[in-house]
């Protein structure tokens, strides 16, 4: 049986499923994770430099162009993802149970490529995974002397499968701490457990970027609101030599309130993307409340939470301003057009009256010019008759020129009159054919 031809493209969405599995995890292990921050323009860069760390270590490199490697380099596993904005870098070694951040994964990575890595660092993270069967954790002892201190943030997770305590703190190493005890879990959904916290601390550190972005927004938003006051309360008794300044200014205003909205656009849509995978993969977390611990879904809400709404306020005020912004030019846009009719129903007027004075005059001269023609050609008539009468005719020549001229000017008229039918005759072919 043979079936039509395959899309080009139908192994690698197919495959696209199964392209980041997570790791089988089985405890006592230590993981040190890094997500770098970096522009799209350094994928190539980060690739050569996961290639070039498979080489040292005699292992197969990832294709050219690949987003994710994984692979057991001997003293180490490491796991690379590339995402949009971020790479991540997963390195995990086995370990004793005993104290469980002594022996740290990150120290069997050659230090000189560690140091070359491309991008900046926006998560470090240490992970302890603890076998089952060990005594039930004491989280005062944990939090004062694998946490500096710091108060615990966690409980039961993977529906009690296993039990994960973090503090959210960067300590003095540049790592925040996770630590996890297996009680029933599976190596896959250990993975997958494990995979879930580092992507909360992952994607709650992008979500926050946006954070920044908003408080300078916020201070150039009141000066753009402030001068949008000022323009509307000059609009309310502008003079109309002032119309044209005020929609001056408000373009400008407008100019710069959609450039910081496009600029801005980017940050604030990938922060609600990333905080809306935060609070899926809590959901995913399945946690169980412990006594003494607040859970990091209850941590989210009451830390994360005001921050994103920090950031969407912001974000809803750029918005109805620029609303604003657009009502107010297009008032003021239409205020100046009547302004702009009025004036060309005047200038039409005047126009009107110029051209009416105009034919007023015409119609002067050309009384003006009817009287002429009569005159000099009832004079040609009159020395017409003094020929005749030098040529032995009897002619009054006074009388001949006297009776010529009610008939001079009868013609004349009606010549000037047949003249300016022709006229406005031609002046209407030209009018309609124009419009």
């Amino acid at each position: 049986m043979k079936l039509p031809n395959d899309h080009p493209d139908r192994l690698a969405l197919n495959d696209e499923l199964h392209a980041r599995p997570p790791e089988a995890l089985i405890p006592p292990l230590h993981l040190s994770f890094l997500a770098l921050r970096a522009d799209w323009s350094a994928r190539e860069r980060q690739w050569r430099q996961v290639a070039d760390l498979a080489e040292r270590f005699d292992v197969e490199p990832p294709e050219p162009g690949a987003s994710h490697f994984s692979a057991d380099l001997g003293a180490f596993r490491l796991k690379w993802e590339r995402h949009t904005e971020f790479s991540r870098y997963k390195f995990i070694v086995a370990g004793p149970e005993e104290h469980p951040f002594d022996k740290l994964a990150i120290n069997a990575v050659p230090p000189d490529w560690l140091e070359a890595l491309e991008g900046e660092v926006m998560v470090a993270c240490h992970v302890a995974y603890l076998p089952a069967g060990g005594p039930p954790l004491n989280y005062d002892e944990i939090a004062d002397h694998a946490f500096a201190g710091n108060i615990l943030v966690g409980g039961g997770v993977a529906g009690g499968a296993a039990t994960a305590v973090t503090d959210f703190r960067i300590h003095a190493d540049g790592f925040s701490r996770i630590l996890v005890q297996n009680r029933s879990m599976t190596a896959r959904q250990a993975g997958r457990t494990i995979q879930r916290l580092l992507e909360i601390d992952t994607y709650r550190m992008m979500a926050l970027l946006a954070l920044p972005v908003a408080r300078t927004l916020g201070l150039a938003l009141t000066q753009s609101e402030k001068e949008l006051a000022s323009i509307t309360a000059s609009l309310v008794d502008a003079e109309r030599e002032n119309e044209h300044q005020l929609l001056e200014r408000l373009s400008r205003l407008e100019a710069e309130i959609e450039s910081r909205y496009t600029e801005n656009l980017f940050r604030f849509g990938a922060s609600s993307a990333y905080y809306a995978l935060v609070q899926r993969r809590i959901a995913e977390l399945r946690e169980e409340r412990t006594t003494g611990l607040q859970t990091i879904e209850e941590f989210m809400e009451r830390r994360l939470t005001p921050a994103m709404s920090t950031f969407q306020a912001v974000a809803a005020r750029q918005e109805s301003l620029s609303e604003r912004v657009a009502r107010a030019s297009q008032l003021l846009a239409t205020r100046v057009e009547v302004t702009r009719q009025g004036q060309n129903q005047a200038l039409l007027g005047s126009m009107n009256r110029r051209a009416k004075l105009q034919l007023r005059l015409q119609e002067t001269v050309e009384g003006l010019s009817v009287a002429a023609v009569t005159y000099y050609v009832s004079a040609l008539v009159g020395h017409i008759a003094e020929g005749f009468e030098a040529g032995g005719l009897r002619v009054d020549v006074r009388l001949v020129e006297a009776v010529s001229i009610p008939f001079i000017a009868l013609l004349t008229w009606l010549g000037v009159r047949r003249i300016r039918r022709i006229v406005a005759r031609e002046q209407q072919g030209v009018d309609h054919r124009g419009h």
